[in-house]
């Protein structure tokens, strides 16, 4: 969405709640895909609640490229949103529950990857379809055509492109097996085993599975029990990852990257040119957190790339402040920004809330912390162009450095470390904490 910002606000001629309105509709989709995910994977599966999702994609897509007005561009957006909350739960999710522990963090982070290798394409898209519409294509009629559309509206071109991405998603999909825990949940342990047995080997499964059946039995799982102590922690370590990797302004670069640019000297040509390059960055340091995710651990990325995070965007919002003439300067601190949030609370934040659940409430509790995410995300997307106007680009960032100090804080206090850990042996660790509460 990040290029079509200006394109759409001239086009259907709107102020800068309704530009608000625009960038963060579809988070109201993805609040309500977060919200009912979970639980309906419960019931229905991982498999076919993913493809669901994708079909929503898809179809979200074709009516975000050729919407009659700006009501039906926005209805368009609402319901790729919410096939992608549906998909932010149940991706890193799914990918956790198959995964084996020596490798799941480097697994799990490759959901993240796949985010950053589809912003940096949307990045390079847009640029392309834009350099395309304003240059001279010659010998072939149909690329005079096409530029000819693209040459006043082409920010349809660039929501058409993710008609690519959603169809791969569709058909690949087909190809995956269900989570072999949601298949024993659901009494299927003949299923669960043959797909453990190929992952890990029938030694191996076999043990996985009599760990997966301890870790089931009990009362049947109810919203309640999220609130029970050593639970309860759990609960508030997801919860505080989703809030709080929200409110490091990284989606705020992500949409509106190119405006940020465009204030600190650029053209949109450049800005959005330069975009491209903090999405390589993006994918660059991305794939360093899940080359190390196993080695290094969460924490030590989570907690010590913050701490850069705080003090990447502090220089940031003073740069801004003091009106420094240098847009590379600006540039380049956006750079360094990105480059720490990503190989810290962007790569850890789905590999923890994926492992930190207990089976039986994995999908609630993925809900919940996710609908976090993409609440907050709302929040602050709506908001930062009626925020900026107000108080300048530069109280964005102070605000967003004070976030990132606490969340530094937050993290360093609260977040365990899981790598090398089972499913089941955080789930225990949990239990021991809960317990260990209550005795004092």
């Amino acid at each position: 969405i990040s290029g079509t910002f200006g394109m759409v606000e001239t086009q259907y001629n709107l102020d800068k709640l309704m530009v608000g309105w625009f960038g963060s509709a579809a988070l109201i989709g993805c609040i309500v895909g977060a919200l009912f995910g979970g639980s309906l994977s419960d019931r229905f599966g991982r498999k076919w609640l993913l493809i669901a999702a994708s079909l929503l994609l898809f179809i979200s897509a074709y009516g975000s490229a050729l919407p009659p007005t700006f009501m039906m561009l926005i209805i368009a957006r609402l319901i790729g949103g919410i096939g992608v909350g549906i998909a932010s739960v149940l991706a890193p999710l799914y990918i956790s529950e198959l995964s084996p522990p020596r490798i799941r963090g480097r697994l799990v982070a490759f959901y993240q990857l796949s985010i950053v290798i589809g912003i940096l394409l949307a990045y390079f898209s847009n640029w392309l379809l834009l350099s395309f519409s304003q240059g001279h294509p010659d010998g072939f009629p149909a690329l005079h055509l096409l530029r000819m559309v693209l040459i006043t509206e082409v920010w349809r071109g660039m929501f058409a492109a993710e008609m690519i991405p959603a169809l791969l998603f569709i058909v690949l999909l087909f190809r995956v097996p269900e989570s072999p825990r949601w298949l024993v949940n659901r009494g299927r342990d003949e299923a669960g085993r043959d797909i453990l047995t190929r992952i890990s080997g029938s030694m191996v499964a076999e043990t996985e599975l009599q760990d997966i059946k301890r870790s089931l039995t009990g009362e049947a799982a109810g919203i309640r029990e999220l609130f029970k102590p050593g639970i309860r922690a759990a609960l508030i370590v997801g919860v505080g990852l989703s809030f709080f990797g929200q409110l490091t302004g990284v989606n705020i670069v992500i949409y509106y990257g190119p405006i940020i640019l465009e204030k600190a000297g650029f053209k949109l040509g450049g800005a959005l040119s330069y975009q491209v390059i903090i999405g390589i960055i993006n994918f660059i340091f991305t794939v360093l957190a899940l080359w190390k995710i196993d080695r290094w651990g969460r924490r030590p990325l989570l907690v010590g790339g913050m701490a850069v995070v705080t003090v990447s965007l502090l220089v940031i919002a003073l740069q801004f402040s003091l009106g420094v003439s240098s847009a590379l300067w600006i540039g380049f601190m956006l750079c360094v920004y990105m480059a720490c949030v990503a190989l810290s609370i962007c790569a850890v934040i789905w590999v923890l809330t994926g492992e930190i659940f207990p089976n039986r409430l994995r999908g609630s509790a993925m809900s919940l912390a996710t609908f976090t995410n993409w609440a907050t995300n709302f929040i602050s997307v709506f908001l930062f162009p009626w925020y900026v106007a107000r108080f300048g680009v530069h109280a964005g960032f102070f605000t967003f450095a004070a976030t990132c100090l606490l969340a530094t804080w937050f993290f360093w206090k609260k977040v365990p470390e899981t790598k090398g850990k089972s499913l089941e042996e955080i789930e225990q660790f949990w239990l021991h904490e809960g317990s260990i509460r209550l005795s004092q």
